[in-house]
Order: C-alpha cells, then structure tokens, then sequence
C-alpha cells in the first residue's frame, strides 16, 4: 500500500506542476497579447491626435489666407483709383507670401500624416491660392480684369476647404 500512495503522489505532484506550468504560459500569452493590444491602442491613438493636430493647423491657416483675401478684395473695392491702393496691395501681397509659406508647411505636415486621400485634399486646397496669387499680382500691376479673376477664385478655394475637411473627418474615423 506505501508503494501506491508513492506513485499517487508522485502523479499528483507531477500533475500539479504540469498544470502550474501550464497555466503561467497561458498567463503569459494573455499578458503579451495585451500589451500588445493596448500598444497598438495607444499607437493608433496618437496618430488620431497627431493627424487632427495637422488637419487643424491646416484649417486654421487656409481661415487666415482666406481673411487676407478678404482684404485684398476690400481694398480693390475701397481705394481703386487711388495711391494709396498700389501701396496697400503691396503690402498685402507681401503678407500672402508669408501666409502662403505657411500654409504650405500644413500641408507638408498633412502629407506626413496622411492618409493619402488627406494628403492629395491638403494639396488641392494648396493649389486653390495659385488663381488669388496670380490675380493678385495682375491687379498690382492695373490689368482690368485681375479683380474678377480674383473674385472668381474665393468658390473654388473655400470648396477645396470643404473638400480637405471632409476628407480629415474621413481620416479620423478609420481606425
């Protein structure tokens, strides 16, 4: 009978260690896996922030060339025929360089960030400044109908606004 309690135990024993080991390699598994889950949890949290960072930036600065632009059209319609317009414009176009330069370092960041469809947005709503820009300088310059060509241009760039936001809110609901 000793001899069976023996073996009884030693099967016990050994089962107990078995199971033991068992289950801290099951424990271990689960605890990688939610490491790794919770890694990429905070992974895909921070370039949600990052991208919304970039997206704002972007917005906030096409607001700012937009009440530049404003301001461009309210001085064609105030001072034309006057001095003081070439002097005001001047000073304008100067303002719309920095601005642009800007603006396109938003864009840079977005391209970044992506996604793609953010990305090919920002750079549309970058290209949308170019008609501004050119008018801009024909107006500086007297041609008669620089003014409309300016003025033509503000549905198309506040369009290409609406086009980059939809694609960001896009961008941000993927997951």
């Amino acid at each position: 009978m000793a001899d069976n309690t023996f073996w009884i135990a030693a099967l016990t024993g050994s089962t107990a260690v078995v199971a033991s080991w068992v289950t801290s390699r099951g424990n271990t598994r689960a605890a990688r896996i939610q490491a790794d889950t919770a890694a990429l949890a905070q992974r895909a949290e921070r370039l949600r922030d990052s991208r919304r960072t970039a997206y704002l930036e972007l917005i906030e600065q096409t607001h700012r060339m937009g009440e530049l632009y404003w301001e461009v059209a309210a001085v064609q319609e105030k001072e034309s025929g006057t001095e003081r317009r070439a002097a005001l414009l001047d000073e304008l176009a100067e303002r719309e360089r920095d601005e642009y330069g800007t603006l396109r370092r938003c864009v840079r960041v977005v391209e970044l960030e992506g996604p793609a469809a953010a990305a090919t947005a920002a750079n549309a709503l970058q290209r949308s400044t170019g008609p501004f820009h050119r008018a801009l300088s024909a107006m500086r310059s007297g041609e008669p109908e620089a003014f409309q060509r300016f003025d033509a241009a503000f549905r198309p760039f506040w369009q290409a606004l609406t086009d980059f936001v939809d694609a960001a809110k896009t961008a941000l609901q993927e997951p």
